[in-house]
C-alpha cells in the first residue's frame, strides 16, 4: 500500500511538531513505519493522504461512537457555529446537556463542563483533596488519567508504550503524593487502606481500563474500591473519560450497577469535540468556587459547538445502538479467537462492548504487569499487516479498540479476514 504522501507529510511535520505529532501515540514508534494522515473520515472508514480507504477501529480514540460524521451531529454543529464559535458567557445549551448527563447518571448531581478529560481527572482530584483536606492520591498501574503531574506515576497509555510509566519535569515531591497499586489487586488495596486510609483523600480508577489494552474489573473489585472509601471517608472516582455512554447509556457505573462519589466523562460525551466533564454528590462538588474554596476555571469550558455535537450525540444513543454494539463486538471477538486458534498463534481477545484488543499472550490479561509481558514485536508485525490490509488498528498493544455504530457484518468479517491472514504470517 503507497503511503508516499503521508511519508511525506510526517517528514515536513517532524520539523515544526514536537516528534511530529501532537499526541505521542499517534507517531507509532511503538509499532514501526510512518502513521497515515488522514484527511477524511465517514462513518466507519478513514481515508489517508494517498487516497487510502481503511476500516477504522481507532475511532478518534473512542469518541466516534456513532462513526464519523453522522449527519445529525454535524448539521446541529453547523447551526450552532453560525451563530457564534466561543461566548465566554453561560448558554442554555450547557444545561441541557448537564441535564442529560445527570438523568443518564444518578450518581451525579451537579457537574461542571471542561474542554479534556485530563482537565476532568484534574479537577476532580483537586476537588477530592479539597473536600477530604487530605492528599494522597491512589491510582492503579497502568490506568491513565491523563498528564497531570500527580497522574503521571506507572501511567498508561502513550507513556507505557515508550518504556517510561514515570515522567520526566515531575516533581518527586508531587509524585510521593500518589500511591500506585496493581489494577484488580484486593489485597494490596485493602492493605493500603489498613495502614493509610486516614491519609488518603480519593482513589481514581478506569472501571474498565482501556489504557493498556481492554482490561474488566475482576469481580468484586470496584465494589471494594466504593466500600472502602466510604468507610475511610475518602472520595471514590470512576474516570469514565473512556467508558463513558461507551459501555451503557448510564455508562460503565450503570452496567455494573455501581454509584462512584465523582465521576469524569469525556470522549463520547463531547461527540468528537474536545468537551469534558466532572461531577458527583452534590456536596462534594460544592466545594468548587464559585460555591466553595476550591478554584477551576476555563476559558472554552461549555464551548457552544463542542457542547452542542456532544448534546446530538448523547441524543441518538439508545438501546438498538447498544444492541448492536454488542453484537458487533461479539463477531468480532470470535473471529479474532478462531483466527488465533486456526493460525496457532498464541494470544487472548479481551472485550467489554464495543471496546476490545488482541493481546499476544495466553491470558488473561489482569493488569499492568500482564499487559507489559505481552509480545510487542508480534503486535508491531500484526498491526503493519492489518494497516497494509485496510484496517486502521490503535497503533499500541496498550490502547483499546473501538467499535462504531457505523460499522457493518461485512466490515466485521473483511477485518477478521484480514487479520487472519496477518496471523497466518507469524505462525
Amino acid at each position: 500500500m503507497n503511503r508516499a504522501k503521508s511519508k511525506a507529510l510526517f517528514e515536513r511535520a517532524q520539523q515544526v511538531i514536537v516528534g511530529g505529532v501532537n499526541s505521542p501515540a499517534r507517531a507509532f514508534r511503538a509499532v514501526g513505519g510512518d502513521p497515515p494522515f488522514i484527511v477524511q473520515a465517514k462513518g466507519a472508514r478513514v481515508t489517508d493522504a494517498d487516497g487510502n480507504d481503511y476500516i477504522d477501529f481507532v475511532g478518534s480514540w473512542g469518541p466516534a461512537i456513532l462513526g464519523h460524521t453522522h449527519p445529525e451531529v454535524v448539521a446541529a454543529v453547523q447551526r450552532t457555529m453560525s451563530e457564534g464559535l466561543s461566548f465566554g458567557a453561560p448558554t442554555e445549551l450547557e444545561i441541557e446537556l448537564a441535564e442529560v448527563i445527570v438523568k443518564a447518571l444518578p450518581s451525579i448531581e451537579l457537574l461542571r463542563l471542561v474542554s479534556s478529560g485530563t482537565e476532568a481527572t484534574m479537577s476532580a482530584i483537586r476537588v477530592a483533596r479539597g473536600f477530604t483536606g487530605r492528599e494522597l492520591l491512589v491510582k492503579f498501574e497502568g490506568c491513565y488519567h491523563g498528564h497531570a503531574d500527580h497522574l503521571l506515576v506507572k501511567a498508561g497509555s502513550g507513556a507505557a508504550t515508550f518504556g517510561e510509566p514515570d515522567s520526566g519535569g515531575v516533581p518527586a515531591g508531587t509524585a510521593r503524593t500518589t500511591l500506585t497499586l496493581p489494577y484488580n489487586d484486593l489485597a494490596a488495596l485493602e492493605a493500603l487502606f489498613a495502614a493509610q486510609g486516614s491519609e488518603i483523600a480519593t482513589v481514581i480508577v478506569e472501571p474498565v481500563v482501556g489504557n493498556m489494552g481492554c482490561v474488566p474489573p475482576a469481580r468484586g473489585f470496584l465494589e471494594r474500591i466504593l466500600q472502602l472509601c466510604h468507610d475511610h471517608g475518602a472520595v471514590s472516582i470512576f474516570d469514565e473519560v473512556m467508558t463513558g455512554f461507551r459501555l451503557a447509556r448510564g455508562c460503565a457505573q450503570g452496567r455494573f450497577g455501581l454509584k462512584p462519589d465523582l465521576t469524569t466523562l469525556g470522549k463520547v460525551v463531547g461527540g468528537g469535540m474536545p468537551l469534558a466533564a466532572y461531577g458527583g454528590r452534590r456536596d462534594i462538588m460544592s466545594v468548587i468556587a464559585p460555591l466553595g474554596p476550591v478554584y477551576q476555571a476555563g476559558t472554552l469550558s461549555g464551548n457552544p459547538a463542542a457542547v452542542q455535537a456532544g448534546l446530538t450525540t448523547l441524543s441518538l444513543l439508545d438501546d438498538e445502538l447498544y444492541d448492536k454494539l454488542e453484537t458487533l463486538g461479539g463477531k468480532l471477538e470470535e473471529g479474532l479467537v478462531a483466527a488465533l486458534a486456526d493460525t496457532g498463534v498464541t494470544g487472548c481477545v479481551q472485550r467489554v462492548g464495543s471496546m476490545i484488543t488482541l493481546f499476544f499472550a495466553e491470558g488473561p490479561v489482569r493488569n499492568f504487569a500482564d499487559s507489559a509481558a505481552t509480545d510487542s514485536d508480534r503486535f508491531a508485525a500484526f498491526h503493519r499487516s492489518l494497516l497494509d490490509g485496510g484496517v486502521y488498528w490503535p497503533p499500541s498493544k496498550f490502547e483499546a479498540a473501538f467499535l462504531s455504530g457505523a460499522h457493518t457484518d461485512d466490515d466485521i468479517e473483511e477485518t477478521v479476514a484480514v487479520a487472519r491472514a496477518g496471523l497466518g504470517k507469524l505462525s
